[in-house]
């Protein structure tokens, strides 16, 4: 429940200032709006529900593979180490 997780945040935790919502896509190689269709309709309903102007917000969605539909959707915030750096290699067990 998105709401209600962010209306917790914003009245019991004092140390924390709600700064934005974040979701990472399904792990395609075909990038898909679902993940991002969510958020926005979760950033949505914060808005509507607790009267927070989610245009102050950070909406971070999107990573290297499909940041540019990330920003077509309207994310403000992307990830994209990947892209410039690499991928990282494999953990060692």
């Amino acid at each position: 429940d998105c709401v209600g997780l962010v209306k917790h945040i914003v009245t019991e935790c004092k140390n924390l200032d709600f700064g934005g919502l974040m979701t990472i896509g399904d792990y395609s190689p075909t990038p898909k709006p679902d993940c991002f269709e969510r958020l926005l309709n979760c950033s949505k309903a914060v808005e509507t529900d607790l009267k927070i102007d989610m245009k102050t917000k950070a909406l971070s969605m999107g990573m290297s593979a499909d940041f540019e539909l990330a920003i077509e959707m309207g994310s403000t915030s992307v990830r994209v180490g990947s892209a410039l750096f690499g991928a990282r290699p494999p953990k060692k067990e």
